[in-house]
């Protein structure tokens, strides 16, 4: 699952990114002992077998009370928490959350979601001009 959701979100991050949207990666390791590496690793694996781009941060705990305070507040505004790797919430300008795709749903499914977010980026812009 690691490869074909690295590649995926690589090929967002391209074609989105980086101006109007970017992938930012967050590593767990709460999920089945899934992600047990250290960061530095889990980033050069990425990088270097993947060709990711894309920010990924230090490895941090998205569940529980010491979740990191951005999963705190991605779960509680949309009331979903994680099952596993891999989840993903998009986040518009004002910093709320408004859609979120478990690991399993197919990429074909986020792209327009994001493209749509990204034109009422753009079209508010002009209308600010």
């Amino acid at each position: 699952m690691f490869r074909a959701q690295s590649k995926a979100l690589q090929e967002l991050h391209r074609e989105f990114g980086p101006f109007h949207f970017s992938v930012l990666a967050f590593p767990c390791n709460q999920f089945g002992d899934s992600e047990p590496r250290p960061s530095k690793d889990i980033e050069s694996f990425a990088r270097s077998n993947y060709g990711v781009t894309f920010p990924i941060f230090h490895k941090i705990k998205i569940l529980g009370s010491e979740a990191e305070p951005a999963f705190r507040f991605l779960v509680d505004s949309s009331k979903k928490e994680p099952r596993w790797n891999f989840w993903k919430y998009l986040v518009n300008t004002e910093g709320q959350v408004v859609k979120f795709w478990r690991p399993e749903e197919p990429f074909e499914a986020i792209r327009p979601d994001i493209a749509a977010l990204i034109r009422q980026m753009i079209i508010k812009k002009k209308e600010d001009l």
